[in-house]
């Protein structure tokens, strides 16, 4: 099995984007508020709006993805603390009905209500019920809900801690994930996403978050921003500040996502990070959606850069994969082990 770790709903009906217009409406004028959160999509609708990504999947070989509601679009920062609350759920309901009716296609990741300056303790409601009740196995968080501000406390400051109390108790990781930036210096997917991967990767390393949440899971998309290529420079920070190496101080815990979109960068990736850290994604419809024509292929193709680098051997890309997605995702190795795909046995 291929498992794509990170996928979002790009693809959304427009009767979303007209909820969320209205929502923000409100702000101004409350008569312009939407009535209702029921948005009136059917599941005809939902199927048909995933076409492109059930096409991408046959077509370069993928079998499931981790899907979660549009990265940009969770946009902690707009509007007030409410508004927010009531835009997760709804977009966490649409996700949760897509993978219901594809669970061969689609494994639900949620967002949360963060917004800038609230305590995180609020976003454990929904967290609870998107996990609880609606089966999620994973969970985005947001190091800046500021929208490129970078207002809030380092991810291993105490503030955080019973969001990671839970994820622990729920057996769920993190993808650590921005949303959209609002600071015009700060474009969102060529600066800000990268910029939140290579922050979060710091922020962890300058702490000692793992002593007191051994089994907490993060995963570092987008490649882990700039770190595998200064992968000497952390190294060397980490030995300096008297921290552990690396693969004791942080790799028992942090792992990278496969969205690097050219072959040398995957190369580089797969010779510096140990392959026990390395999960298989494209975040195809996402940031990069053309066609590179020095190649011909899609840029978000990962799956065809992998397939090219010979150092990979049998077992490495099997946990490429398959086997690193089932360990950092505990909880959705069980629904497919539920599903008849129970995985390969490891000594």
């Amino acid at each position: 099995m291929i498992i794509d770790i990170h996928g979002h709903y790009t693809t959304e009906p427009q009767a979303l984007h007209r909820f969320r217009d209205q929502q923000l409406a409100g702000l101004a004028d409350a008569g312009r508020k939407p009535k209702s959160a029921d948005l009136g999509i059917t599941d005809e609708e939902l199927v048909k709006s995933v076409e492109p990504q059930l096409r991408f999947q046959k077509e370069r070989g993928s079998d499931l993805t981790i899907f979660s509601p549009r990265a940009s679009g969770m946009g902690h920062h707009v509007g007030n603390e409410a508004i927010g609350r009531e835009w997760c759920r709804v977009s966490n309901d649409l996700v949760h009905r897509i993978c219901t009716l594809l669970p061969e296609n689609f494994a639900a990741v949620g967002q949360l209500p963060q917004f800038p300056g609230a305590p995180i303790d609020n976003c454990i409601p929904e967290l609870e019920r998107i996990v609880g009740e609606l089966g999620f196995v994973g969970v985005n968080l947001n190091p800046d809900p500021s929208g490129g501000y970078w207002k809030s406390p380092p991810l291993t400051d105490r503030s955080w801690y019973p969001i990671y109390e839970k994820m622990c108790e729920l057996e769920v990781p993190a993808m650590i994930h921005v949303t959209g930036s609002c600071n015009p210096a700060v474009h969102f997917t060529g600066a800000h996403y990268i910029n939140g991967d290579t922050t979060a990767f710091m922020q962890l390393l300058q702490g000692d978050l793992f002593k007191d949440f051994p089994t907490l899971k993060f995963v570092i998309p987008h490649g882990g921003g700039a770190v595998p290529f200064h992968w000497g420079r952390y190294r060397g920070i980490a030995q300096d500040m008297k921290k552990p190496l690396l693969e004791e101080h942080l790799l028992r815990n942090v792992f990278f996502d496969t969205c690097v979109y050219h072959l040398p960068g995957i190369e580089l990736m797969a010779r510096v990070v140990p392959v026990d850290n390395i999960l298989f994604a494209s975040e195809m419809l996402g940031a990069v959606k053309g066609i590179d024509p020095r190649t011909g292929h899609h840029y978000d193709d990962t799956k065809r850069y992998l397939d090219q680098v010979n150092q990979l051997g049998e077992d490495a890309r099997w946990k490429i994969f398959e086997g690193n997605a089932r360990r950092v995702y505990p909880r959705l190795d069980r629904q497919l082990a539920k599903r008849g795909h129970p995985g390969r046995k490891t000594a």
